[in-house]
């Protein structure tokens, strides 16, 4: 059929796809086109970037910045104003990490005004209770800057619901080892705070000439 000759035409199909076509080809992209999301992010002050309950480090000078994340079924890239910043494969544990060591700030220095002693600092201003807590979040990660965002969250709940309330969630986290920042929200959320606080009012009773203490019952005197 290729080869059969036009009839009004000089010529015939191979001919001329030999003469037009072919010299036009280019080679075969190497990656196939691949189905891709994007969506509109915030860097954090750890300088990553959640995806799907997945963070993803960029480099920390661009932290705080406004980036589009493209997402595809083998890979998560990073851009700034159109320029790629990072390349990560994709990761579906959420809660997790994927931390590029060449993304982390020399020396754990200072990033974007935030730094572990910092944020340690502002917990123990709310309660010995929260200092400790916080202290066990920047210990939890293998770089403290990955709990940055977790501390951040935390200290913002005392400005919903009081210092005072937020030490006593920090005491009850403490109490059953629920070190995270979703721990202390639920149990301001819940109310559960005030449960503990309900007990420990209910055990401190008002001195009364009426009520004897154990030192009474041990009194020698025979009637």
């Amino acid at each position: 059929m290729n080869q059969r000759p036009f009839k009004k035409l000089p010529g015939s199909r191979a001919s001329t796809f030999a003469e037009m076509d072919q010299p036009a080809l280019r080679a075969l992209p190497e990656l196939y086109c691949e189905y891709a999301e994007w969506k509109v992010a915030r860097v954090g002050v750890d300088y990553h970037v959640e995806v799907d309950g997945h963070y993803y480090s960029v480099p920390c000078q661009h932290a705080r910045a406004q980036v589009d994340v493209r997402m595809t079924r083998s890979a998560g890239e990073v851009f700034l104003r159109g320029q790629r910043i990072a390349r990560h494969a994709q990761c579906a544990f959420k809660g997790c990490h994927t931390t590029v060591a060449a993304h982390m700030p020399p020396a754990h220095r200072e990033v974007a005004g935030w730094n572990a002693q910092t944020l340690t600092a502002r917990a123990e201003a709310v309660g010995p209770h929260c200092a400790v807590l916080m202290e066990r979040l920047l210990r939890q990660r293998q770089h403290p800057q990955q709990a940055f965002r977790s501390c951040l969250g935390v200290l913002s709940l005392g400005q919903k619901y009081g210092i005072g309330q937020l030490e006593a969630a920090g005491a009850r986290a403490l109490k059953h080892s629920a070190v995270s920042w979703k721990s202390v929200q639920a149990i301001l959320k819940n109310g559960l705070h005030l449960q503990q606080q309900d007990v420990q009012r209910t055990l401190e009773l008002p001195e009364h000439e009426n009520l004897r203490g154990a030192a009474y019952y041990q009194s020698s005197q025979i009637y």
